[in-house]
């Protein structure tokens, strides 16, 4: 009966590990559609389940606001962010930043690019701004670093054309549709990065070749990975290690990450490879009350006062780095 009664709750404890891991899930932001993402990314994730014991679900939503909810409500672990959406993460999700990309040509990042059809009337950026009231805009999720957050400051706010207000439609989407969408004439131009870039070139060179980039940011840092801050040590021991060893030398998994948009692995990171996109958001938020008629002097003043001191905050942060 001893025997027995210990057996039982072996397998009752054995059950419990089981439906615990059958929780762990890997968030992927929604640069592409569902279907493109489970293409590339269901093979790390299935060699992620056989290297750390975990049992590893892919979770895919229809927009980054998505992956931050499901990450805030624990339905996701591990999510694979930008680094406008692994902001969101941290501050709203209880994330932090453990690791981020690598890519095989050795950049250190990648870069927005503004994009438009090879047979379009647009042949440099002067010819779009020249009347932006006649321009259908494709532009990026809200919480995109390359589709949205870069281009809106780097590009648009400093040639004086507010996105909201400039264009004759903006069309936001994923950058694959953007893609798609300058690729068949459906908008002017679009905001897409590089990375999806020589994706199209290596899948489908045919429609890259349909395709003319009008500009190009100077280098964002690589994709974060994010983890919720209160996952057990054991478990983040062993997610730590899966990404930081992966791709290093395996045959099976360089091919693996070359699949995703020409990565070639990870490298150890921190939330402070943050700090620049949060000091651009300050920035753009600082234009938008100085440009908001509707409010007071007294409120203006305030109001960029404190995003005054939480620039500071931040200047001095990025010093200590």
């Amino acid at each position: 009966m001893k025997f027995l009664r210990s057996l039982i709750a072996g397998a009752a404890a054995f059950a419990c590990l089981a439906a615990h891991a059958e929780d762990f899930s890997l968030g992927i932001i929604s640069t592409d559609s569902s279907a493109v993402l489970a293409q590339h990314w269901q093979p790390l994730v299935d060699d992620m389940s056989k290297q750390t014991g975990l049992h590893v679900k892919a979770f895919f939503a229809t927009d980054y606001a998505g992956i931050i909810e499901a990450m805030r409500f624990n339905k996701v672990q591990v999510g694979y962010f930008g680094n406008a959406s692994a902001i969101e993460a941290v501050d709203r999700a209880n994330g932090e930043v453990f690791a981020k990309i690598t890519y095989a040509n050795g950049d250190a990042g990648y870069r927005s690019v503004l994009l438009t059809n090879v047979n379009s009337r647009f042949k440099t950026l002067d010819d779009v701004f020249k009347n932006t009231k006649d321009v259908t805009l494709g532009f990026g999720d809200p919480n995109s670093t390359s589709g949205t957050l870069v281009p809106a400051y780097y590009l648009f706010a400093r040639h004086n054309a507010p996105v909201n207000t400039s264009f004759k439609a903006v069309l936001p989407s994923s950058h694959e549709a953007n893609l798609l969408a300058v690729v068949n004439n459906k908008v002017d131009i679009a905001t897409c990065n590089t990375d999806a870039l020589d994706t199209l070139q290596r899948d489908h060179p045919d429609k890259f070749a349909q395709v003319r980039v009008l500009w190009r940011s100077d280098l964002i840092a690589s994709d974060p990975l994010v983890w919720r801050k209160d996952l057990p040590q054991a478990t983040k021991d062993k997610v730590r290690a899966f990404f930081i060893n992966y791709g290093k030398t395996d045959p099976h998994e360089k091919a693996v990450m070359a699949g995703i948009t020409g990565y070639s692995g990870f490298v150890a990171s921190s939330d402070a490879q943050l700090l620049p996109i949060r000091q651009i958001t300050l920035f753009a938020q600082k234009q938008k009350i100085q440009a908001d008629t509707h409010l007071s002097d007294d409120e203006r003043k305030t109001q960029l006062a404190a995003l005054d001191a939480k620039l500071s905050a931040l200047n001095a942060d990025t010093t200590k780095q």
